[in-house]
């Protein structure tokens, strides 16, 4: 692996030789035609054009380089344009000096019946610092590529490590609903057993089903709602075995089609919450849950009867729903939790189609 990312580098470092190379060829290209355009001394031209290239370049390359990245892009206006002016003095003067030079090493290749170059003093300087502009241009072109590139990945990076924070939190969510849930059905079993109840097998079977939904299918970003319908059945079931005559439950369903997905246990917590923080009233603790959907929404109610008035806040589970809800459904969803009299009542609608 680290092999190859080696070799990535090195093909990536041998493409920008590569594209620097045509670039700055093609800047001595331009020179020849620039400056020996209506000349026919090639050779005068081809020399001349030579001794301008490496103060071209060296200045060119301090722009990009140095004075970009190091102050126009880190906001220091005033000194990238003081060194800006102080560059520009000190270019000038090895222009001029190549320009000197250039003439004088290229003097004897001038033919008498050929005017050597057709461009004056003046066009040549300013011939100069137009590829200077130009090599200017494209520096900041890529510099502002790289920090639009650079700025799309860390946002990327930023959205994946939300989103694995968002997974781990779920998970640990639901890690805090199992040992819950658990806890309350095995104490019914454990009821069961101590009174040797022929319900005892009939019992184990529904709670084997309740385990192997929250072992295997929990963990599913979604569910059918049939799935966790039959769940609540099985968990109502075991809360009735339980009770004995103690207990009314009345579950109404009214669906609109099948095949309806949701969350995995998103809907059960609520009727086992309705058990466990429910007391009775005149030796009867009743528990109404109505569920709907149509289209594009799920309507889920739940009320128990309940003397405590602090029922809304106790317990992990309610918390735990809520910032499930929360993670899933980012505010497009609606959760009433009230205490009217004697009744404790929970109001949730999930939109289907985010689900």
């Amino acid at each position: 692996m680290q092999a190859m990312k080696k070799s990535i580098q090195i093909l990536q470092t041998l493409l920008i030789i590569v594209i620097h190379t045509l670039f700055w060829l093609g800047v001595y290209f331009f020179f020849t035609y620039f400056l020996g355009y209506g000349s026919e001394n090639t050779v005068y031209v081809n020399r001349f054009s030579l001794f301008l290239m490496p103060i071209t370049i060296v200045v060119s390359y301090f722009f990009t380089s140095y004075l970009i990245p190091q102050y126009l892009l880190n906001d220091k206006l005033k000194l990238f344009f003081l060194y800006s002016i102080y560059t520009f003095i000190v270019s000038f003067f090895f222009i001029v000096v190549s320009i000197f030079f250039g003439s004088i090493f290229s003097d004897a290749l001038k033919e008498e019946s050929h005017r050597p170059i057709t461009k004056g003093f003046i066009l040549i300087i300013l011939g100069v610092y137009f590829i200077i502009f130009i090599a200017i241009t494209i520096g900041l072109l890529l510099h502002n590529y790289k920090q639009n590139t650079k700025s799309e990945e860390l946002k990327n990076k930023f959205l994946q490590t939300q989103l694995q924070l968002k997974g781990q939190e779920l998970k640990f969510l639901k890690m805090q609903i199992h040992p819950h849930f658990l806890f309350n059905t095995l104490n019914t079993l454990y009821g069961f057993a101590l009174k040797k109840s022929d319900a005892a097998p009939d019992m184990i079977l529904k709670l084997s089903n309740l385990l192997d939904y929250i072992l295997y299918q929990v963990d599913k970003p979604a569910v059918l709602l049939s799935d966790e319908i039959n769940h609540i059945e099985n968990y109502i079931s075991l809360e009735k075995m339980r009770f004995q005559d103690s207990l009314q439950v009345n579950f109404t369903k009214e669906l609109h089609k099948e095949n309806i997905e949701i969350a995995p246990m998103l809907l059960l917590p609520f009727i086992e919450n309705s058990f466990k923080h429910g007391t009775q009233i005149n030796d009867i603790l009743k528990v109404d849950a109505f569920l709907k959907t149509s289209d594009n929404l799920l309507e889920f109610t739940v009320s128990n009867t309940s003397k405590n008035n602090d029922a809304t806040k106790k317990g992990i589970g309610l918390d735990n729903i809520k910032k499930r809800l929360e993670m899933l459904f980012n505010n497009n969803y609606t959760l009433n939790i009230t205490k009217e009299g004697t009744s404790f009542n929970v109001e949730l609608k999930i939109p289907l189609k985010n689900v």
